[in-house]
Order: C-alpha cells, then sequence, then structure tokens
C-alpha cells in the first residue's frame, strides 16, 4: 500500500527546527532590553521543537515499518535506507567539529577519548552519567532517535497491531518509572534515551491511529478540545518554570508536550485541505524549510558560533538575520551537494511490497 504524504507535516518539521534555532539563539544570550527578554523567555518553548521532532519520527517511522512488514527484505531495506538519510551527514559535521573548526578557531583538538561517545551514538548516555565527552551538544537528540531506530522495527515486525499498541503504552510507562528513579538519585533525565523514548511512542500511538481511520475530520473537534487543553498549560510552565530545573516540572513536561504535538499533528491531518491553518503550513518557503531542517539542525550552532567569532554583530535583530540567513545557505547547499547523492541511493532499496 502507498503511503498518503501529508505535506503538511514537511510544515511542521520545519516549525520544530525554527523553535530549536530560536531557543539556541537566544541562549545564555543577556538581554539587551524590556522586548528580549521578553522574546528570549518565549525562546525557552524552542526546547519543545525536539519533542516535535520526536513525535514526527515516531509517527512516520511506525507507519513505514507497519506498511512494509510482509516485504522480503523488511530490516535490510529499512536500515539501509535510514542510514542513508542520517549517518553522511552525522558523521560529516562530526569530521567538521573535531578536525576541521579547531584549524579555524585556532582552538586544540580534542582527544579521542572524549569523541568517542558521538562516534557510536551514545554521547546522550555519557552525557546523562557524567562521563567525559566534548563534542557538539545538540546531538543528544541524534543518539535517541538512533537508538530508537534500532529497536522499533522488531517490536513493529514481531508484534501485531493490538500488541504493538500494549508496547507503546509499555514505552510511556516504563519512561515514567525512569524518570521517577533517575530524579530521586539526583541524575538528569533531560538526555536519557528511556526518559524520552515516551514522545517517539506517542508518535508511534499517532501511527495506530491513522492505521486504524482515527485521523478522519469527524474527530477534528475532539482532536483541537485535546490539544486546547494541554497547550495552555503547557505553555505557561515553560514560560514561567522552564530552566529552574524542578523536578516535577522535568517529570511531566516533556510529556505533555509531546501529547500536544500529537493532538496538533492529529487536527491538522483531519482539517479540511482549505483550512487556513492547513494551509500555512504547506506554503513553499515552510515545506522547503522542512526539507532542509536535518540540515538546519545540524549546522546551525556552528553557523551562530562563526558569526559570533568572525563578526559578532552588535545589534540583536542584524546577529539573528546573519545567523539564520547563513544557516539556511549552509543547509541549502548540504542539501543538494551532499545529502541528495546519498538519498538517490534510497531507491534501489524500496520496499518490497
Amino acid at each position: 500500500m502507498k503511503l498518503q504524504h501529508f505535506k503538511e507535516l514537511d510544515g511542521v518539521r520545519a516549525l520544530a527546527a525554527l523553535s530549536v534555532m530560536l531557543l539556541h539563539f537566544f541562549q545564555n544570550r543577556p538581554a539587551s532590553n524590556t522586548l528580549i527578554s521578553v522574546v528570549e523567555k518565549i525562546s525557552i518553548l524552542g526546547q519543545g521543537g525536539v519533542t516535535l521532532f520526536f513525535v514526527l519520527s515516531g509517527f512516520l517511522i511506525t507507519r513505514i515499518l507497519v506498511n512494509s512488514k510482509q516485504s522480503g527484505s523488511y530490516f535490510k531495506d529499512f536500515y539501509i535506507r535510514r542510514a542513508l538519510r542520517i549517518l553522511p551527514l552525522y558523521y560529516l559535521f562530526l569530521i567538521i567539529y573535531y578536525f576541521v573548526m579547531p584549524v579555524m578557531a585556532h582552538g586544540a583538538f580534542q582527544p579521542f577519548k572524549s569523541q568517542i561517545w558521538f562516534w557510536i551514538y551514545l554521547q546522550n548516555i555519557a552525557g546523562t552519567f557524567g562521563w567525559k565527552l566534548a563534542g557538539p551538544a545538540h546531538y543528544w537528540s541524534l543518539a535517541i532517535e538512533e537508538q530508537f531506530y534500532l529497536i522499533w522495527p522488531f517490536i513493529i515486525y514481531y508484534l501485531d497491531i493490538p500488541k504493538i499498541r500494549q508496547a507503546i503504552y509499555l514505552t510511556i510507562l516504563i519512561s515514567f518509572l525512569v524518570k521517577f528513579i533517575m530524579l530521586s538519585k539526583g541524575l538528569s533525565v533531560f538526555f536519557f534515551t528511556l526518559t524520552r523514548m515516551d514522545e517517539l511512542a506517542i508518535g508511534a500511538l499517532l501511527a495506530l491511529f491513522e492505521i486504524n481511520g482515527q485521523l478522519v475530520p469527524k474527530n477534528l473537534k475532539k482532536f483541537t478540545l485535546i490539544f486546547t487543553i494541554i497547550a495552555i498549560p503547557t505553555g505557561v510552565v515553560f514560560i514561567a518554570l522552564g530552566g529552574k530545573g524542578l523536578d516535577i516540572v522535568q517529570f511531566t513536561k516533556f510529556t505533555l508536550v509531546a501529547v500536544m504535538c500529537f493532538s496538533f499533528i492529529c487536527l491538522l491531518i483531519t482539517m479540511n485541505d482549505q483550512h487556513w491553518l492547513k494551509r500555512i503550513f504547506k506554503v513553499k518557503p515552510l515545506v522547503y524549510t522542512g526539507k532542509i531542517s536535518y540540515g538546519l539542525y545540524i549546522f546551525h550552532p556552528l553557523c551562530f558560533y562563526l558569526i559570533g567569532y568572525y563578526f559578532n554583530p552588535q545589534s540583536i535583530a542584524i546577529n539573528l538575520t546573519a545567523c539564520f540567513a547563513v544557516t539556511y545557505i549552509v543547509a541549502s547547499l548540504s542539501y543538494y551537494l551532499f545529502e541528495s547523492r546519498f538519498l538517490a541511493l534510497k531507491q534501489k532499496f524500496s520496499y518490497n511490497n
């Protein structure tokens, strides 16, 4: 069965990337006036951008896996296609970070024992338990997604739909239990796989909603109500309590954000094609941003750093414009000159249904 492409989800992916970029731009930046202070506070909501990426990944990967279960090359095709999409740019940036940037910025080369966790996708584990590491800080989320990709295909392949649903609920429950245990021992739950896996599982549940025919217009009001009920308190929690390290916030906020993302994607998919909100997420600039979002996520901290290192515009507006413009240019070049060459190879590993 050919899966429907939801063009509006490219716009949602763009929203996730832009919110993370905005968060990182204002992170640890001194506020020069009241307006900048307000914008900086609102930018904390960008932490939810990673959750939105997680929910989208859980949804899109689960629907692909369920749809291709009868393929004779199910595992091979999935892992090769994922590798072609993720690994080339991932490792290219590591090479740039560890071997090019020290030369450009006149910095020191990092010892391999501090790099190793990034080369084997365990940087989020090392960061959680305080093991010595040095590398691109934003890579923690990529480690979680890769670990998800390693395990989830087996769950989908060997279980039927009712048991997949049970596995999803069990994953969410385990995530809460691990959060409770880790917080009680004074450990951070921000980067650890099992404490963030519920967000991917909630995205997987969304795929089951689609399979069971629940993403239909008659359920639009229900999804709108859920989104409204969750969005308001979650936004308040992020803005008022974000960054204070409160255990109760760490325990609940990203799950609440995941449910909010879940309901938002549900209502966006079920909307009529002429609905103003759906049309916004289908506009060409957002769709294009979604198309190059992986490059935007990978390169934005480097681009922000280089703008500050070589130019350091004093105006926040000019600085923001320069950082985003350079990141767009670099991500576009990355997509068309590098990533697309590997993406073209995915056609050789299409799922045989």
